[in-house]
């Protein structure tokens, strides 16, 4: 492999594989799924109706958005978000000098390990501002009732004069889908089906999103990107992201830190005999197998963790996403969760009852369990950390990074989120099932044919027939479109990326 495609395939794992990806798609593949437009996302967060304060405390009068001094302290239903997230920094810089005695590690640069600056959290010179928003309906599986979410998107900025800065964070304020009370011209309730012909038919904004009280409020989920650390004799370049969620108390009107979904808590886990049996047969039990397969499995919160830090950048087999995983072993390897066999049992089986659409192999069930979990799919074809960055519309001149409001594992997905939308509007049930992260799942639609999100260059694929010998039932139909070939990335076995063919 020359030193160029060497470099290539790195920045490719660390930005998600993206050297096609174009600004002009969005549109197109965003129609009624999701706001990415730089001007309509400015003139939003220029008024006040969605601002966080407004939504969160309609009853308060505000001219724009708060600062995160006031933010913070003023709205009593974020008090409990600082201080979990400083715990959590507090924990992780702990466990970075036991890890790494040698290692330096503090706020700005002359650290070996340059942390997040938490004071950003509290300063008179910063704000979230509207980034996007995301159409949700999609996990209607989840909360039917509401017809799925509405996820509105901020971006922490540093206001510096008359510069604006983005900083590398971002706040996710989850809401209904559905208010139940909302009504339309002729007061007769909205439901799902109504709902979905106004997204597609790019309705009022303010429509689309509902009421804003407690009833329509669901979570916060944040990421933050704790550290940079450049590469050294003790390990690679590294950025560790740290993901917290808050679900929303109506008795208490407080967010409070909650469990992520699926993010299954490896370490307590491994620690209790009893509940990693517990955990193996309730995820081998048919209908949870069957739903885990189709993506759309919510695993109890009695096996989940209150956070996660994610490395990045990551390779492109599971189980170089999230080595810590630990939970597949080879029979006689130690203690797991699932060994092989446990896993070829239960699949064989699924397979005669007709279950299995996605997972045909231990790769494949590994994958799966990788990328269910909000720090696996956090890894997989992200940008810098990001599904969703948002198109950074503060800067007079935007670069190319910030000109794609998405990763290519958000943009591939946009073609089944939108055919749900569509299901919803014909008044049908709509099929909830998604392939991996890596591959989206395209319901036999061309849309994405030739493109990095599918088969074209860039494209994540399979190596069985890049002469690696390999063949893996989970992964055949991952091809590359004509003229190109699978080629293998660093670490990785069975996933490779589509570029030309080289003589």
């Amino acid at each position: 492999m020359s030193r160029a495609l060497r470099i290539f395939l790195a920045a490719a794992v660390l930005f998600g594989g993206t050297a096609a990806l174009s600004a002009a798609q969005t549109p197109s593949l965003t129609r009624g799924t999701a706001i990415t437009d730089p001007d309509l996302l400015r003139k939003l967060d220029d008024g006040d109706a969605l601002t966080l304060q407004h939504l969160l405390a309609p009853e308060r009068k505000a001219n724009g958005s708060l600062t995160t001094d006031r933010l913070f302290s003023e709205l009593s239903q974020l008090k409990d978000i600082p201080p979990a997230i400083d715990a959590e920094f507090e924990r992780y810089i702990t466990g970075q000098k036991a890890a790494y005695p040698s290692e330096t590690i503090g706020v700005g640069e002359g650290f070996d390990v340059q942390l997040f600056d938490r004071a950003m959290l509290k300063s008179r010179d910063t704000r979230f501002v509207l980034a996007g928003i995301v159409n949700r309906m999609d996990r209607a599986y989840a909360s039917e009732e509401s017809c799925g979410e509405i996820r509105l998107i901020y971006r922490l900025a540093r206001f510096d004069g008359t510069t604006a800065t983005r900083l590398p964070m971002t706040l996710n304020l989850v809401m209904k889908a559905r208010d139940a009370r909302q009504t339309d011209a002729n007061g007769k309730p909205i439901n799902c089906a109504e709902l979905a012909r106004r997204w597609l038919d790019d309705g009022n904004w303010q429509e689309l999103i509902g009421s804003r009280d407690d009833a329509m409020l669901e979570r916060i989920e944040t990421n933050i990107q704790l550290s940079v650390a450049a590469k050294s004799a003790l390990h690679d370049f590294r950025s560790d992201y740290l993901l917290k969620v808050f679900k929303y108390n109506s008795a208490t009107k407080a967010f409070e830190e909650s469990t992520l979904e699926n993010q299954v808590d490896r370490d307590r886990i491994m620690a209790d005999e009893a509940l990693r049996r517990d955990f193996k047969d309730w995820l081998l039990a048919p209908e949870h197998l069957r739903e885990f397969d189709r993506g759309t499995v919510l695993i109890p919160e009695k096996f989940l963790a209150r956070s996660a830090v994610v490395p990045t950048p990551a390779g492109l087999d599971a189980s170089a996403l999230q080595p810590e995983f630990g939970m597949m072993q080879a029979e006689g390897e130690g203690k797991a969760v699932f060994t092989d066999n446990d896993v070829v049992g239960a699949l064989k089986q699924a397979a005669a009852r007709g279950d299995m659409q996605n997972i045909r192999s231990v790769a494949g069930f590994q994958r799966r369990l990788n990328d269910v979990t909000c720090s696996g799919c956090h890894q997989t074809r992200g940008i810098g950390g990001f599904h969703f960055p948002g198109v950074d519309w503060l800067a007079d001149r935007p670069s190319n990074a910030s000109i794609v409001p998405a990763s290519p594992h958000f943009l591939g997905d946009q073609p089944r989120r939108r055919d749900i939308l569509t299901a919803f509007a014909a008044g049908r049930r709509p099929d909830f099932s998604r392939g991996f992260a890596s591959r989206p799942q395209t319901r036999g639609s061309r849309e994405l044919a030739g493109s990095e999100y599918q088969d074209g260059w860039g494209a994540h694929c399979s190596l069985q027939d890049a002469g690696s010998g390999t063949r893996d039932e989970s992964f055949t139909s991952w091809s590359c479109a004509n003229g190109l070939t699978c080629q293998a990335a660093p670490a990785s076995r069975r996933i490779g990326m589509c570029f030309i063919k080289t003589r």
